[in-house]
């Protein structure tokens, strides 16, 4: 009978704790035991909660964990017992011990119990208690005593895959002790993965992504605003990036300027950082940034020395004054053996100089050595005193301009070009290699300059003598009947005959489409490439100068939002541009046609508009010449066989010099429905001119109707005022194609709409450079300013007759620009 009753008191002991349990607060002391199907502790703001959770398909494992409460989706930021799974829930209880220990126990045995879990603890506390902070951040502590110095222990010392706002990830560089990520095993096993992510202090500071012991990804080094190679990541309302550096620690953290935006920032077991935010209207998560963000972020891909610029093809090349350590494995794309110095450096003789990059992510830094105070002229002169430094640069560019001084040393390895927020970077090469105003050895200039006379001299005579037989060969090409101009195309020449074969003779059934130009040609060459043949026509409103214009421009652009042209044929009156042939012709033909439109989906659009952003912002700010198209328009879009898009048609295109950003004429070119108020009224064409047909394009592409001649059974207001107008009364989701309601994601679709409005603006001032916009649609937490009025916003009066000669739907294979002169 007195076995019973201990029996029963010891039952009832344990079962107190549990009713307790019942009703969640956000701390668990001594005195509570928890077991699965209990609620257990939530924070304080309502913002994480922690508790038992179970994963896997075939057969369930059982877990201790964080995450959001107020998120519909399970979302699990951390996990206590990550490599020792509960398979038996019945006899498994969370509790806190003397002298201050969380533990998670298998009571199975009765004997002998199990743990599974346990937090450590540095010193003995009389009455300990666990705390779920508000930030994610479990913590044990006293519970007289809140300062987080003396924290017992917290899981944001030992994160899992999840980086919550301030988590200090990084190093202690006096114990040792380190604070990364380790990835899940699979989405459904949260066991230590083999991918970990470390804030590497190693010469100076970066974020490294590492599979088992071999990096797959840098981001940079730190510059004072962000990781050099991640210009997303900028700073912005939403969060603030902070490093801290000193003799006895490195750390970094972020911290979310705003308590209502939920990011997500995860290390996933293919290696990549996900960072997601959610959106409240769709219940989901969505992408907001993933790091590696394509090949040229796959760690070292080219090799030492060699550079890699996502816009061409290859994607590998060697700094300037640096040839391929082997030639025919890098020719087959081998790159991993990198590039050495043409000129040997001659160190001793104190006489190498250095080349300027800019638009760089810089190098790994984890053979390198910097200093916070030193200028950048003592920089160089530092970098030139050491034979083995190849290469320096501003440490902090957060001031203008920038401060403190980095160096590296042997071989510069990931380095790649940025299309924003790159940055400068002096690499070190021979005297010889420099122009002559670099050198720093008056006895080698002479030398320098007398070999130079000497090679003038000859440079001379040979200049000469090429010039007498271009001479010739103009001359017997106009004896010929071929086009004669002041320039030479440095293009591929395709014969007549050839093009005439490839295209059967011009034939009608060859013909995909007509602009102002003249017919296109649909040709497939000996070797199975297929191209499309742009024919001048006699009766073309664009003539000769927009031929040269086309060849000029578009031969010296190279990206992937850009239509390659791969040669012309200038034979007798015969003047024709050979193109690669896009599969799906052009956008017109899918967003006004009503069958054809249902094969693109939101997604595609989505990309389409991102894409012609990206081609805008190489033409505007990275390409060799600053680039106004001025005839932007769904016909000059082209959709390859993936419907990626292609800017097409520079036949109209102006390039401006220096920092310029426009310019004026008094020959207005353009189509009508796309031309900014100031270009078409004022003939002043800019940046933002372009970035107003942007805008009307954007609004076409979610809409589905041409913006010239649509009609509204409320108002006379063209697409731009009817956007507007809805835009004002928060309904921007009346104004997609009807095909997309399936595909449509709420949240993107409007922010697209709001970015279309803001590209429409009636002030060029107003409106944002292309830069911004690729910013605002990648970065879905970035607050977008309020749209002001668009241009053209005057309701207008249109006649019966012109009604009936406008059309919403179907494609206009000859759409043509048009010429105003005299537009005031």
């Amino acid at each position: 009978m007195e076995t019973l009753s201990l029996l029963l008191l010891s039952y009832l002991l344990l079962l107190a704790p549990k009713l307790q349990s019942s009703h969640a607060t956000d701390f668990i002391n001594s005195s509570q035991i928890f077991g699965y199907g209990d609620a257990i502790i939530s924070s304080s703001g309502g913002r994480f909660e922690l508790g038992f959770f179970n994963l896997g398909s075939s057969f369930k494992r059982y877990y201790v964990g964080i995450w959001y409460k107020q998120i519909s989706v399970q979302t699990i930021v951390w996990v206590a017992n990550r490599n020792a799974p509960i398979f038996n829930t019945s006899e498994v209880v969370l509790k806190l011990i003397q002298p201050g220990r969380l533990v998670l126990l298998d009571d199975t045995d009765v004997n002998n119990s199990t743990i599974l879990w346990s937090t450590n603890t540095s010193r003995p506390v009389r009455n300990p208690i666990a705390q779920l902070l508000d930030s994610g951040n479990l913590v044990v502590r006293d519970a007289a005593d809140e300062n987080p110095e003396n924290y017992l222990w917290q899981s944001f010392d030992y994160p899992t895959q999840t980086y919550l706002p301030d988590v200090k990830f990084g190093k202690n560089l006096v114990t040792g002790k380190e604070v990364y990520f380790t990835a899940w095993k699979s989405d459904d096993d949260p066991s230590s993965g083999d991918v970990t992510m470390h804030c590497d202090p190693a010469g100076y500071p970066q974020t490294i992504i590492r599979n088992a012991t071999a990096v797959t990804y840098q981001t940079g080094p730190w510059n004072g605003l962000r990781w050099s190679g991640t210009p997303a990541l900028s700073r912005n309302p939403i969060y603030t990036y902070n490093l801290e550096l000193d003799k006895e620690k490195v750390w970094v953290a972020y911290h979310l300027l705003r308590n209502s935006v939920y990011i997500h920032l995860t290390l996933s077991p293919a290696g990549v950082l996900q960072s997601e935010t959610w959106v409240e209207q769709s219940k989901t998560w969505a992408n907001y940034i993933n790091v590696p963000l394509d090949v040229c972020d796959s760690y070292g891909i080219c090799g030492p020395n060699g550079l890699c610029s996502i816009d061409i093809s290859p994607v590998c090349a060697c700094f300037d004054k640096f040839l391929p350590k082997y030639e025919g494995p890098w020719d087959r794309t081998h790159w991993s053996e990198g590039c050495f110095r043409r000129t040997p450096l001659n160190c001793s003789e104190g006489s190498d100089g250095f080349l300027l990059y800019s638009g760089m992510k810089l190098p790994d830094t984890r053979n390198s050595w910097f200093n916070k105070t030193m200028t950048l002229q003592d920089c160089q002169q530092v970098c030139l005193n050491n034979c083995s430094c190849t290469a320096y640069t501003y440490l902090d560019i957060s001031t203008n301009p920038g401060t403190g001084c980095l160096l590296w040393f042997d071989d510069l390895i990931d380095t790649r070009t940025l299309s924003q927020n790159g940055q400068d970077i002096y690499i070190r090469v021979a005297a010889s290699e420099l122009p002559i105003s670099n050198g720093v050895s008056k006895g080698k200039r002479r030398r320098d300059i007398l070999i130079g006379s000497l090679l003038s001299a000859f440079g001379v005579l040979t200049l000469l003598g090429v010039g007498l037989m271009l001479y010739i060969r103009k001359k017997k090409r106009k004896e010929k009947g071929e086009m004669s101009t002041q320039q030479d195309f440095e293009l591929p020449l395709f014969d007549l005959s050839t093009i005439t074969r490839v295209t059967d003779n011009f034939s009608f059934n060859n013909k995909i489409g007509e602009g102002g130009f003249g017919p296109v040609y649909k040709g497939v060459l000996e070797d199975g490439m297929e191209i499309a043949v742009k024919r001048l026509s006699k009766s073309s409103t664009q003539g000769l100068d927009e031929f040269k214009n086309e060849v000029v421009y578009i031969a010296n652009l190279q990206h992937r939002n850009l239509v390659k042209l791969l040669g012309c044929c200038i034979q007798g009156e015969e003047m024709m541009l050979v193109y690669e042939y896009m599969t799906n012709k052009s956008l017109d033909a899918f967003i006004f046609d009503s069958t054809r439109g249902k094969l693109l989906d939101w997604p595609i659009r989505f990309n389409i508009i991102n894409g012609i952003a990206r081609g805008l912002l190489y033409l505007h700010q990275d390409s060799r010449l600053r680039i106004i198209h001025r005839d932007l328009k769904a016909s000059n879009v082209l959709l390859d066989k993936d419907m990626n898009p292609k800017i097409s048609d520079f036949g109209l295109a102006r390039s401006v010099g220096g920092n310029e950003v426009g310019a004026n004429t008094s020959h207005v070119v353009g189509t009508h429905g796309y031309m900014s108020p100031e270009y078409a009224v004022d003939g002043l064409f800019s940046v933002k001119s372009d970035a107003f047909s942007f805008g009307v394009l954007v609004l076409e592409i979610i809409s589905g109707k041409r913006n010239r001649g649509f009609s509204h059974q409320d108002h006379n207001h063209n697409l731009l005022g009817h956007a507007w107008m809805l835009y004002k009364k928060e309904r921007s989701m009346e104004l997609p194609d009807d095909h997309l309601a399936v595909s449509c994601d709420a949240s993107q679709v409007e922010r697209s709409v709001h970015i279309g409005l803001l590209c429409v603006q009636q002030r060029p001032d107003d409106r944002p450079n292309m830069s911004s916009v690729v910013m605002m649609l990648a970065n879905e937490n970035l607050l977008l300013p309020e749209a002001k009025e668009p241009g053209f916003f005057t309701e207008r009066r249109i006649a019966t007759s012109e009604y009936s000669s406008s059309t919403q739907g179907g494609s206009s294979v000859n759409e043509v620009s048009v010429s105003l002169l005299d537009p005031r």
